[in-house]
């Protein structure tokens, strides 16, 4: 008794540890792997972003990441155990009776072409399952942040019925693979209770013949109800290795793309501001819309260039060449004399301040959006921007000054007090290249001559 105690305790620590251990390693694993899907991320180009939805990358991000922790983790764990187990039944039911032991495991071949099978449907059903999610997620994102638009135009039940159709397509994908688990796990019953069927016959007919006693059969059993385990834990293991594997693919889909931006050079260099443009050409890859065709033009250090045109005639795509977010496919740019390409990006761009036609504020303090282009920043610095940009008496006439926080997207403040926010925070980081992009639209014509 002494001895059957000891064994569990024993075998309660070992259990113990190898959760500490395998779980352990999973999360840190599910870090880096988020680490290094985000890092990724930042690399690859605007271009990437517009044929990518916000709601696919993060469930990629997220959901995927979680699915390969649950392979890494929990499923390496209970494979394991199971492995031992099932190899430890098997030997001691062989040590008592070969010719019983054979006809209690003849049900297994039955189980491993289940198995095959059931791992095909689950890996096409986890994929689909998986892109119905991320389809879903990013109907979410987008409605929740127009919900002003959906409001404005009374279209709350219209969206709230496109949303059930999105959650409708979901579950019933999710259905489909509920159902195959549903009958791979009572078929594996089945096949433990038909074990249990020929060992109580064989046996019996054993037994009647002398070659074993009843304890035996009694043994036999207690055996294949420690198989229920294993067993059961091998449907939800496949399960869960099939979804990894499905999520897994779709991470390697994004981790697989190179960054059509590649900067080689780790050199930094002062930046005078001169640009030259030589018979650039370029068009958008992911739409084919030419924006830019044989566009040649130079800016001197210190001057002021306005660059006026009609929409969709290229504004906005110089700004983004200047910057290098996108390469041009003909031409050159050239800074102070070196071609864009050659420079080191990093150090490059954070000698650009930029203020998009669009602007975006974090859900941060006023203070540390404006401070958002430097790692050290003074209050004194912070505040002359703001003068700079002429948002400081505003700013000021908040309960908590500089330290207001801004809702989603800056949702807090009226367009024009978000737009010279966004100023001064390309004035604070005393940029060589300034780069306004049709900034002040939503500015009164007093405040803009300020």
């Amino acid at each position: 008794g002494f001895l059957v105690i000891a064994l569990y305790i024993l075998r309660g620590l070992f259990l113990f540890f190898m959760r500490q251990t395998i779980i352990l390693m999973s999360r840190h694993i599910e870090f880096d792997m988020k680490n290094d899907i985000y890092q990724h991320y930042q690399k690859l180009s605007l271009g990437f972003y517009r044929r990518n939805n916000t709601g696919d990358l993060m469930n990629r991000a997220t959901e995927d990441v979680n699915r390969v922790r649950m392979y890494v983790g929990p499923a390496i764990m209970y494979t394991i155990n199971t492995f031992v187990l099932s190899v430890l039944i098997i030997w001691s039911m062989f040590d008592v009776n070969s010719k019983l032991a054979i006809y209690c495991l003849l049900p297994l071949p039955f189980l491993v072409v289940i198995i095959y099978y059931v791992n095909t449907l689950i890996f096409k059903k986890s994929g689909k399952i998986q892109e119905r999610l991320s389809s879903l997620s990013t109907f979410v994102q987008e409605r929740l942040s127009g919900i002003r638009i959906i409001k404005s135009y009374v279209r709350e039940d219209y969206t709230r019925s496109m949303f059930e159709i999105q959650s409708n397509d979901y579950k019933k994908d999710s259905m489909s693979l509920v159902k195959v688990s549903a009958l791979f796990y009572p078929t594996m019953l089945l096949l433990i209770g038909l074990s249990t069927i020929l060992t109580i016959y064989v046996g019996g007919v054993q037994v009647m013949n002398g070659s074993i006693t009843a304890g035996n059969i009694a043994e036999f059993i207690i055996y294949i109800n420690q198989l229920t385990f294993p067993v059961t834990m091998l449907g939800w293991v496949t399960s869960l290795i099939q979804r990894a594997a499905a999520s897994q693919k779709r991470i390697n889909e994004f981790l697989d793309i190179p960054s059509d931006i590649q900067s080689t050079n780790d050199n930094t260099r002062e930046i005078n501001g001169n640009i030259s443009f030589k018979n650039v050409s370029f068009t958008y890859p992911d739409t084919g819309i030419e924006a830019l065709k044989d566009v040649s033009f130079e800016i001197k250090n210190g001057e002021f260039v306005a660059i006026i045109g009609k929409t969709g005639s290229g504004k906005s795509t110089l700004a983004n060449l200047i910057m290098r977010m996108y390469d041009v496919q003909s031409g050159a740019i050239n800074i102070d004399g070196e071609n864009l390409k050659d420079l080191n990006l990093k150090d490059y761009r954070s000698k650009i301040g930029f203020v998009p036609q669009e602007v975006f504020l974090f859900s941060d303090t006023i203070k540390n959006n404006i401070a958002f282009g430097l790692d050290t920043v003074t209050d004194d610095e912070v505040y002359e921007a703001a003068k700079n940009a002429s948002v400081y008496n505003n700013i000021i006439d908040f309960e908590e000054r500089f330290e207001t926080m801004l809702g989603e997207r800056g949702i807090t403040l009226s367009g024009g007090q978000k737009q010279r926010v966004s100023i001064a925070r390309a004035l604070i980081k005393s940029p060589r290249i300034l780069i306004f992009d049709d900034c002040l639209s939503a500015v009164d014509t007093k405040t803009e001559e300020e």
